[in-house]
């Protein structure tokens, strides 16, 4: 559908009698070369240029009398506008004729602004239709590293070319829906699935300044035409969907999730089942996506904001953040502690007890870190005081869990911030119960004797089994006989294959018969010389050497 729209084929922002462009020009994406960065991080979209860009100066609508004359005046000045120039391959060109469009823009912007009655139902299609011809183009390709790759103060946004004038349509248009004229009911035909779909597709622009504006504009259509709601959401959805599960990139996650935390906000109590499912099957899996550190302030506030409407999914939460939380990336645990502080900020002390088990089983691992920032972040737990009085009246559960963590990297851990840190919790717990303080440490300092009578008593079995094994290899080698009936021969594989069988018979005859030794070497002996042959010496059973000469001397004929 969009592509349609580009070439000029049916769509419902374009007059009915308008032909597809003859000769359209298109802006070129400048590519930088791998490894080598932009002083300049200007980067223009595809847009496809207008064929006659010279424009006329239309007098003011100040200037205009009232009524259709204005009105008339008002759509010449929004055709004018649908002019697109070149941003990107020639900055320079056609200066004349753009400034003249953004003199028209600011007018249109600050005519909207101030007066009223002014918006007729000839100008919604036309407004509609200026901003998508300005705005609705093919992104360029991305430049900048994504997820936790990127760094703002080394990576430099990439910003679009075209800017000047792209500013002053949003300005126009979100002008437009705010305007106390506006009618949602007539602007629902030209401002349709087709167009949000659109609109939505610009929000993976790598200009943060387009993207900002794109949600306050988004807000306002979802706020206006009350039939679009379920749409936005399952159009927003499914750009999570192809986040999660396809591309893990997308440059407008923060900006969505901002627009539905707003939302979340809005949900009338029950929470519809729909909206529970939103909650597991997109906000919590993002959290395990790798370029979380760009978006998660919001979604740690659309989390909340979902608990603070219903207390129930607390249990479905702090489960669905224990399953995804990260196992060898520090700064990204360090978020989710953030965010499971926010969380039990707002929980209640029935749903706390239902998951403080594997929770501090969890804080107790992060406390045991080696990253002094995850451990020190999970002991500033023990600094909310909230969250101390959680602990306080459920201490008998919590107390022999985080006990063992603490005790140990009291006097393990390499950081002294952790130590005076871990001093203070332990002295809060102290004061919440003495004598379960006290029996926790006698059971600790039991259970760590029995590790250590359990490494000794390991150490010593194995002590043991080496032993055992070194005698019995010495035993055996005392017993073995000075002679036995398998012994080594010059001969080996490929002598046999090799000779003939006059040969062979001659060198069977030397052998020792069965039973003698003579002065044949045994096989240790045999494995302990040095061995120059290709092929290494096997021990020789006579018997079958004797049957596979014969087999070669008399050879017969199989049909025979």
């Amino acid at each position: 559908m969009f592509s349609q729209f580009l070439v000029g084929l049916s769509s419902p922002f374009q007059k009915k009698n308008s032909g597809p462009p003859t000769a359209a020009l298109f802006n070129k994406v400048k590519i930088t070369p791998l490894g080598k960065k932009k002083d300049n991080k200007n980067h223009s979209s595809r847009f496809r240029v207008s064929q006659d860009r010279e424009l006329q100066k239309l007098p003011l609508l100040k200037d205009a009398g009232s009524g259709v004359e204005r009105e008339e005046l008002f759509l010449q000045k929004l055709r004018q506008c649908c002019t697109i120039f070149d941003f990107a391959v020639d900055p320079l060109s056609d200066l004349k004729w753009k400034e003249i469009k953004r003199a028209a823009l600011n007018e249109l912007v600050d005519f909207v602004t101030h007066q009223r009655g002014v918006i007729t139902e000839a100008i919604y299609p036309e407004a509609v239709h200026m901003f998508a011809r300005n705005l609705f183009r093919t992104l360029p390709p991305p430049t900048n590293p994504h997820g936790a790759e990127y760094d703002p103060e080394e990576d430099e946004p990439t910003l679009e070319a075209a800017w000047p004038h792209l500013q002053l349509v949003y300005e126009f248009f979100l002008r437009f829906l705010e305007s106390p004229d506006f009618t949602p009911s007539t602007a629902k035909r030209s401002i349709d699935q087709q167009f949000v779909i659109q609109l939505l597709e610009l929000f993976d622009s790598e200009d943060p300044r387009e993207r900002d504006l794109l949600k306050t504009t988004l807000h306002r259509i979802y706020g206006k035409f009350l039939g679009l709601r379920a749409y936005i959401r399952k159009q927003i959805n499914n750009i999570f969907f192809q986040v999660l599960y396809e591309s893990e990139r997308h440059n407008g996650i923060a900006e969505l999730l901002e627009i539905l935390g707003s939302i979340i906000n809005g949900f009338a109590l029950p929470l519809k089942e729909e909206h529970k499912q939103f909650l597991q099957r997109v906000l919590l899996p993002l959290h395990k996506v790798k370029s979380m550190s760009v978006y998660h302030p919001q979604l740690a506030y659309c989390v909340v904001q979902f608990l603070e409407k219903d207390s129930t999914l607390t249990d479905i939460v702090i489960k669905g953040l224990l399953k995804f939380w990260p196992k060898t990336h520090s700064p990204k645990e360090v978020m989710f502690l953030n965010e499971l502080e926010e969380i039990l900020d707002v929980i209640e002390p029935h749903e706390f007890r239902k998951i403080m088990r594997p929770l501090f089983q969890q804080l107790a691992r992060c406390v045991s870190s080696p990253h002094f920032q995850v451990a020190e972040r999970a002991l500033y737990f023990w600094n909310n005081d909230y969250i101390m009085t959680l602990i306080s009246d459920n201490a008998d559960v919590i107390l022999p869990i985080m006990f063992g963590a603490l005790y140990k990297n009291s006097k393990s851990h390499w950081n002294k911030t952790i130590h005076g840190l871990i001093y203070n919790a332990l002295k809060l717990f102290m004061e919440m119960n003495q004598g379960l303080f006290d029996e926790c440490t006698v059971r600790y300092k039991d259970e760590r004797q029995r590790e250590r009578a359990k490494i000794k008593e390991r150490e010593e079995a194995w002590t043991a089994l080496e032993q055992a094994a070194i005698a019995n290899a010495e035993k055996i080698k005392a017993q073995l006989p000075s002679g036995n009936n398998q012994y080594t021969t010059a001969i080996d594989n490929e002598d046999l294959d090799g000779a003939d069988p006059e040969t062979l018979a001659e060198t069977i005859k030397a052998l020792p018969e069965k039973g003698e030794t003579g002065d044949v070497e045994p096989v240790e002996a045999a494995v302990q010389r040095d061995l120059t042959r290709r092929k290494s010496f096997l021990p020789v059973d006579f018997e079958t050497r004797r049957a596979l000469i014969q087999h070669q001397q008399h050879k017969v004929d199989p049909s025979t």
